[in-house]
């Protein structure tokens, strides 16, 4: 620092009150120029071999590309004249290059050791069972979701006061080791799920890990390239800590809501208001736990809830536990089913979800079900078949056993157009795939 203030403020000097004493020949502000430069060069040399701290080689590197050419060299009083000196760099570029990589290998250990510490003192965290801070609202952890992510940005920061190049291969380097680190949280954060469900903030610890997963996606998403392999690995393993920890905070909730849909077959849909309230009951309590999660998070587990809501009462039409005779019958449980449908899609939409994909599901089926005429029927199984091109010929033969006033050839006439309608197409939005049909 001293040196280069001297430099500045003498050829400052020299510039603007030396130079015209002397003949221009001379080129006094060069000798000058390249006099200062050749000491500060031996000095930053014998600096560069001999043992260097790791801040020291930081500080070395920050003068040889930073300090010394931009602040120093361009100065406004002495630009001009240092453009038409040519002075060379601080240090020969064999020396730089080898410090650079010194710097490189060292920021990217503190960087990998600053991870795993972070994370054992994460997982100590979860052991001591405290319930995580809040943030807006939403669980958090400061440690994972805020640390983390700024020691790999401050690397980045502090590299890139040294040069682009040297910042993009240490980007290059850290996010290399992000998809590990995350896959070693992974590992923990399923540990943690087995043998912890018994801690009294054990769902407030999975919404604050499943919350900790937005930071690493948008940091990822705005910092790494589309073409970067990690990019996918690292969305890959998010995806599982959130799956999976979304699977734990459905549990309840769908082993209590399994009963309460035998009782449609059981009572033949009679008192199929009734039951539907006590699953918007029932399931309105787990939801009232969920506002902790973050916006995305808690819309992604409000969609699961709503493709689970229509998927268990799609298994109840499948059971072949009713069978209807008459077209009266039919009529009265297809009312009943498009009356649950509207109240099941207002309950899902008032709680957030934004699935709509879900909605025509059960008021197609209730139409197939009201339906008399056959070629109206096939018409409406078209429809089900563009709309939910992932159902199949045991599903549509499944539900149609409610239909007992159907012949054997038209039963057969109508599941062989949805054999025909459906060949070609590929799934878009999955609903009949996971539906097993006994």
């Amino acid at each position: 620092l001293h040196m280069g203030k001297t430099m500045k403020e003498d050829l400052t000097v020299v510039a603007k009150y030396i130079k015209q004493l002397y003949p221009p020949e001379f080129n006094v502000f060069s000798v000058y120029a390249e006099l200062y430069h050749n000491y500060f060069a031996s000095q930053a040399k014998k600096n560069a071999e001999s043992h260097l701290e790791d801040k020291d080689i930081h500080l070395l590197l920050l003068w040889v590309h930073n300090l010394y050419p931009k602040d120093m060299r361009k100065d406004h009083a002495l630009a001009t004249e240092l453009d038409k000196v040519k002075l060379g760099s601080l240090l020969p570029s064999s020396l730089s290059k080898e410090l650079e990589k010194k710097y490189l290998d060292s920021e990217e250990v503190t960087v990998k050791n600053s991870l795993s510490k972070c994370l054992d003192k994460e997982i100590q965290r979860w052991k001591e069972d405290k319930e995580p801070e809040k943030l807006n609202g939403h669980f958090q952890s400061e440690l994972l979701g805020i640390f983390v992510i700024q020691s790999i940005y401050s690397s980045q920061k502090r590299a890139e006061d040294i040069s682009t190049a040297v910042r993009e291969e240490l980007s290059r380097r850290v996010l290399k080791e992000l998809p590990s680190f995350l896959r070693s949280y992974r590992d923990a954060f399923e540990d943690f799920k087995e043998k912890s469900k018994k801690h009294r903030n054990y769902k407030p610890i999975l919404i604050a890990n499943i919350n900790t997963c937005w930071n690493f996606r948008e940091y990822t998403e705005k910092y790494m390239a589309e073409k970067d392999d990690s990019k996918a690995d690292i969305l890959s393993t998010l995806g599982d800590i959130e799956n999976s920890g979304f699977e734990v905070l459905l549990q309840q909730l769908f082993a209590q809501l399994k009963p309460m849909y035998k009782k449609f077959t059981e009572n033949k849909w009679d008192s199929s208001s009734e039951i539907m309230d006590e699953i918007f009951k029932t399931t309105s309590k787990h939801i009232s736990d969920f506002k902790t999660l973050k916006d995305p998070f808690y819309h992604a587990i409000i969609e699961k809830i709503h493709a689970r809501l229509v998927k268990e009462y799609i298994v109840r039409l499948l059971k072949r536990k009713v069978s209807l005779k008459t077209p009266a019958q039919q009529q009265t449980v297809a009312q009943h089913i498009s009356k649950n449908a509207a109240d099941l899609e207002a309950f899902c939409t008032s709680n957030g979800s934004q699935a709509t994909w879900l909605n025509s599901a059960l008021p197609k089926l209730a139409e197939i079900i009201r339906l008399q005429d056959l070629g109206a029927i096939k018409i409406e199984v078209a429809t089900l078949a563009t709309t939910y091109p992932d159902i199949r010929k045991r599903h549509l033969e499944a539900f149609l056993h409610i239909k007992a006033n159907l012949s054997r050839s038209e039963l057969k006439s109508i599941l062989g157009y949805l054999t025909d309608s459906t060949a070609s197409t590929q799934p878009r939005a999955l609903l009949f795939s996971n539906i097993n049909v006994s």
